[in-house]
């Protein structure tokens, strides 16, 4: 039921405890990744963790591979990139912020279970790669920009561009074992401007 609040004001039922809930399950689930890797994630351990009960983790993530994507989301989630006027401009955009990303501490465990977890999911598989489709939703779109403005070439394939962007620091972070930093990006930008550009 609502309540007054002491100026009169009428206070929804719930919401500041939903957001408390959300917030220690999600930080649970990064923080056992971070500490012993995904395999320890369970809904014991993340209730536990939390101090919250199954049902309250049940009722807003009913398997387990929504959990861990919506912990994923919490450090690599959705960007929106302003029009910079400029490709390489909001190209640098996405990438700094992914390498923030991943420089958390944890993001590498998490990074990797999660892929681990999306070629064990079985009938699950589509739900990672919605995800994945989310994260790089804004990449899409800054080609797509790109195209518009003209600043990428009108031919480009979106969609493998996309993958080219996204590919190359979460192979250096996992598959080389190597944190990835601003050089790193630098020459990310460089590169995929001249395989995607129009050179103006």
């Amino acid at each position: 039921m609502a309540s007054m609040q002491a100026d009169g004001a009428v206070r929804g039922p719930g919401r500041p405890r939903e957001e408390r809930v959300t917030g220690a399950v999600l930080n649970a689930v990064v923080d056992l990744v971070t500490e012993q890797g995904i395999a320890a994630v369970t809904m014991d351990t993340v209730a536990a963790r939390a101090g919250v009960s199954k049902p309250a983790i049940y009722r807003r993530w009913p398997t387990k591979q929504d959990l861990i994507i919506a912990a994923a989301e919490t450090r690599i989630g959705a960007l929106s990139v302003p029009d910079l006027g400029d490709f390489r401009a909001e190209l640098r955009f996405v990438l700094t912020a992914r390498l923030e990303a991943y420089r958390l501490p944890g993001s590498d465990r998490l990074i990797a279970g999660l892929i681990g977890a999306s070629a064990d999911a079985g009938a699950a598989r589509g739900q990672y790669a919605e995800y994945t489709e989310r994260i790089t939703s804004e990449t899409r779109r800054i080609l797509e920009r790109g195209i518009a403005r003209g600043d990428v070439g009108p031919d480009t394939d979106v969609r493998a561009a996309a993958t080219l962007v996204a590919a190359p620091l979460l192979f250096r972070l996992i598959g080389e074992l190597e944190m990835p930093d601003a050089r790193f990006v630098d020459s990310l930008v460089d590169l995929v401007a001249r395989a995607v550009g129009t050179g103006d």
